[in-house]
């Protein structure tokens, strides 16, 4: 038995000492958690899709953010040049614009962490130190607090857990990419007087807090520095919910409380998503990254209740959560931008903020590292090809806020300044863009895993992985692709150890009759859609993995639960959602005209200089010619017309100009 303790901790001791420090989640060292990340920058796509965005990204998203953000437009580093006594004028833009700055910060190391773009460099170093001179002595950094009369910590709605969170997170990717000290010293000094200030728990803000994502970033800093300090703060946050009386006062109006910021119940005893998607979502990642380190088995108890319950019951089917603008939670307290009752998914009036949406991936993805199951990395693919996208346009510098699955010009008209048909240059409300494209320019790094002896591969694109295993040996692996278009994967091993070891290879939930590959041959165990499927075997240079996956259309019902699908079908191919948009229907054709029956020879064809290059779907649809008017009307027989219609990619729509849109369609049943 003594034997048996000495080698497992020899053996842990090896796997700890090798693991990658200098992932996106530096999770190299959590106890509790099985697929592990790899450095950023060890994967690089190299053609195909994620290949094509990236470019975008590093030539289009990034440096016209970055005018913005740095411009007059924008304003956000003219608030911290203002708070550093550089610069004359008042606070712009919103209380969370620090916070923006620091995810574009973030999203512009991810692109030098590949492509090593001196100036990038240069250009955060300026800013670093113009930061720098805008924190206070004490560490209290927030550009409108600092740049006003009002009282730090005095409305939980400053958003200075938000932004406290973001620059933690961004100094420790810096640090990781970079080597450099100097965010990350800014970032500490912070966090010290975060520590200062709420440890003590002073009774006035017991109960403070609102976009948490303070959590996840103490949890990288604690990460980064080895100071438990970081950790301990990170769960009285988590704790702290939930425990005071949910009344208005000084730093909470009636509309900023309850589940609207989660606080009504306890974490570990919530059994349903409420209030403020973001809000929630951040939350339960942070939570996740605790968890990760602790081990506290109350704790992931309540997030595995949780993600099921946001993803079997108010999740669309594009991945996007938070079904409404203006609403309220189970416990009725007002919320907004939020969850509401399981099975409610209005199409026209959904909110699905690309922020939520995003937050969705970022929390299947602390949970894939924690279970290592497929469905989690399902939900993370859903998201990114679909809602997440959606965000953006294709040439990278407008944007969406909210993305509904059905837009019609006569129907809802908010008229408010996130939710709109075409997509916008800026957006007073900055908060997704600069999320959404650190997402694009990090998705390679949740490209693969490693696992106790092995690589797991949790999405395909065109790309190059060299890394270590946890044991320190060298790996390299090709893959080549044409994915989500084509459903044909190829995986070279380019350089491995002589050992046997693990490569696990996620066949996706929809892809049922997926067939795998080594060397041509059939593999030994049997390839099941929604897990991973586990190779072991002495590899050697230049074998091939191939895995096929049948990328059919496929027509989706919701459940029958959910009224405002009833008798509607969406279409789906691979992980892809399409949509009927107006530019490909006759003129003055209504979007809601139009109608799909069972049987309507779905076919995809490839169009490489259309969209960026998709996979469109062509069938033959019905279009109903329907007179009447008001709220209610007799029912009269209708006249069909057969019309061959296109769909596109829902993430590709609004990129044609002003148009309508619908993901769901009405069935037509008949034989």
């Amino acid at each position: 038995m003594k034997k048996f303790f000495i080698l497992f901790f020899n053996v842990l001791f090896i796997i700890t000492s090798f693991g990658q420090t200098n992932g996106i989640i530096n999770n190299a060292n959590s106890s509790h958690v099985k697929f592990k990340s790899i450095d950023m920058g060890d994967c690089q796509w190299t053609d195909g899709f994620w290949a094509d965005k990236f470019k975008v990204a590093e030539e289009v998203m990034i440096p016209y953010m970055g005018e913005l953000l740095t411009g007059d437009i924008g304003h956000a580093l003219n608030n911290f040049k203002i708070a550093a006594g550089l610069k004359e004028g008042e606070h712009k833009g919103m209380k969370l614009h620090d916070g923006d700055f620091y995810k574009w910060m973030e999203a512009s190391m991810y692109i030098y962490a590949q492509n090593k773009d001196k100036k990038i460099l240069a250009d955060l170093d300026r800013y670093i130190e113009i930061i720098g001179r805008a924190q206070a002595p004490d560490g209290y950094l927030q550009t409108q607090v600092q740049t006003t009369d009002l009282k730090r910590y005095g409305n939980r709605q400053y958003h200075e857990m938000y932004n406290s969170g973001h620059l933690y997170t961004s100094a420790c990717i810096h640090n990781r990419i970079t080597g450099k000290t100097n965010f990350l010293d800014i970032a500490i000094k912070s966090a010290d007087n975060l520590y200062d200030t709420f440890m003590p728990q002073p009774d006035h803000l017991k109960r403070f807090g609102f976009n948490q994502t303070q959590i996840m970033g103490l949890v990288e800093l604690y990460r980064t520095t080895k100071n438990k300090k970081y950790l301990e703060l990170a769960e009285l946050f988590i704790n702290m919910r939930g425990k005071s009386k949910v009344i208005p006062d000084a730093t909470a109006s009636f509309k900023f409380i309850g589940d609207m910021v989660q606080e009504r119940t306890p974490l570990r005893e919530e059994q349903t998503a409420e209030g403020h998607a973001v809000l929630a979502l951040y939350f339960y990642a942070g939570a996740a990254d605790v968890y990760a380190e602790t081990g506290e088995q109350a704790l992931i108890d309540a997030l595995d209740r949780l993600w099921s319950n946001v993803v079997d019951k108010k999740m669309y089917v594009t991945g996007a959560v938070g079904q409404t603008h203006h609403g309220a939670s189970s416990n009725v307290d007002m919320i907004h931008e939020g969850f509401i009752n399981e099975y409610m998914m209005p199409n026209l009036t959904a909110y699905n903020e690309t922020c939520a949406n995003i937050c969705n991936s970022m929390f299947s993805y602390r949970m894939l590292g924690v279970h290592g199951e497929a469905k989690y990395a399902d939900i993370m693919e859903l998201v990114l090809f679909n809602s997440a996208l959606s965000g953006i346009s294709i040439e990278g510098k407008d944007y969406f806020y909210a993305n509904p699955l059905r837009v019609h010009h006569d129907g809802y008209d908010p008229g408010n300044d996130t939710e709109f048909d075409v997509r916008q240059p800026y957006i007073p409300c900055f908060c997704c863009p600069p999320n959404l494209v650190r997402t694009i320019a990090k998705v390679s790094g949740w490209a693969y895993s490693l696992t106790n002896n092995g690589v797991a591969v949790n999405l395909y694109g065109g790309n190059k992985l060299e890394t270590k295993q946890l044991d320190g040996s060298k790996i390299q692996l090709k893959q080549e692709t044409q994915y989500p278009w084509n459903g044909n994967v190829n995986i070279t091993i380019e350089k491995c150890k002589r050992e046997a070891f693990d490569i696990l290879i996620r066949i996706p939930e929809w892809a049922k009759g997926s067939t795998l590959l080594v060397n041509g041959k059939d593999i030994e165990s049997e390839v099941i859609a929604g897990t991973y499927v586990t190779i072991n075997r002495k590899w050697k240079k230049n074998d091939i993995i191939n895995l096929k996956m049948p990328m059919d259309v496929k027509l989706l019902e919701g459940n029958p639960l959910i009224e405002e699908v009833r008798n509607q079908a969406a279409v789906k191919r691979g992980p892809v959602v399409y949509c009927v948009e107006s530019p490909d229907l006759p003129k003055n054709t209504d979007i809601l005209d139009v109608y799909l029956p069972l049987k309507s020879n779905l076919t995809a064809t490839y169009r490489p200089n259309f969209l960026g290059g998709v996979s469109t779907i062509t069938g033959d649809f019905k279009l109903r010619h329907v007179n009447g008017e008001g709220m209610y009307r007799e029912i009269a027989k209708p006249t069909w017309e057969t019309q061959k219609v296109q769909l596109v990619p829902y993430f590709a729509w609004a990129n044609r100009g002003e148009s309508e849109m619908t993901v769901w369609l009405p069935i037509l049943w008949e034989e």
